[in-house]
């Protein structure tokens, strides 16, 4: 696959629902002063659309409404599951909720003026700026105009700023080609950031990145590091010769944790499995069921 899959719009509907959204939680979450302030700043960024304001309300939001857990039940995630599909809030604070409102309330009716704007902000913010703000790419309008500003953070060696839009965010799967989506990935294997967050990661994978794995794979065993397991998961429906010859490698002479892992991504595809450790994968497997193992486990 060369391109992404279709891209999810978010329209006014969407933007309108988050908002109402954010201003519940913020009332319950936030004392008078705190619910009333951001209402107003809502307000005050939706009915002029000056940068300067947009800009300075987003810095002063943490001061006024805190950096606590956004804590949220079963329905409100899926309330916002059903907001825009693949929105995961896990991990969110009640600053990076608002930050990303405020952003949202100062949309006009203009994609790229939006983009471009949004753009200026990321270039001056600091970095929690920059982790809210990417954060909220999923709900953005125009989001093929954001692609750049998206590609550039997962760019960043700064693990939170690439985790905020690589991790828990469906914007990477629906917008990134193949290219973007495959240096994402490698780039999450340098910094040592882990896969299993990565929204759609099965789905994305590719003969051309499971070689690229390979081989950043072998060059990890000739300098004698260790490999992480769930680099496989991304090799093992797409494995060449080569593919094959090196997960029967990394289960004759990996840890246990890569033995586990080619087990659990070879589970949908029995058939790539080389004939030389079959017996060993079918005890890896009951295992893994034993023991309910998942991607987060291994990691």
């Amino acid at each position: 696959m060369n391109g992404a899959p279709a891209t999810i719009a978010p329209g006014r509907s969407t933007i309108a629902g988050f908002l109402d959204f954010a201003e519940t939680c913020v009332t319950r979450a936030c004392a008078t002063d705190g619910d009333a302030w951001f209402r107003r700043a809502i307000g005050d960024v939706g009915a002029e659309a000056d940068d300067g304001r947009v800009a300075a309300t987003i810095a002063i939001a943490p001061r006024r409404l805190g950096k606590a857990d956004l804590v949220l039940t079963d329905d409100e995630l899926a309330r916002t599951r059903a907001l825009r599909p693949g929105l995961d809030l896990t991990g969110w604070s009640m600053d990076q909720l608002a930050r990303v409102a405020i952003m949202l309330a100062a949309y006009g009716s203009d994609g790229a003026r939006f983009a471009q704007a949004l753009d200026a902000f990321c270039t001056t913010a600091d970095i929690s700026e920059l982790i809210a703000l990417y954060r909220g790419f999923p709900l953005y309008p125009a989001p093929l105009l954001l692609e750049r500003r998206a590609r550039e953070a997962v760019r960043s060696g700064v693990k939170p700023v690439f985790e905020a839009v690589a991790h828990r965010n469906p914007y990477p799967a629906e917008v990134f080609d193949e290219d973007a989506w495959n240096q994402m990935i490698l780039k999450a294997l340098f910094i040592e950031s882990r896969l299993w967050p990565i929204e759609r990661l099965e789905e994305r994978a590719n003969p051309r990145l499971a070689r690229m794995l390979v081989d950043y794979a072998r060059e990890r065993w000739a300098a004698h590091r260790p490999v992480s397991p769930e680099l496989w998961r991304c090799v093992a429906l797409h494995a060449d010769e080569d593919g094959i010859e090196a997960m029967a490698r990394a289960m004759a002479a990996g840890d246990e944790g890569e033995r586990l892992a080619i087990a659990l991504a070879l589970k949908r595809d029995a058939r790539r499995a080389p004939l030389s450790f079959d017996e060993e994968l079918i005890a890896l497997r009951d295992r893994i069921d034993t023991e309910r193992l998942d991607w987060r486990a291994l990691a």
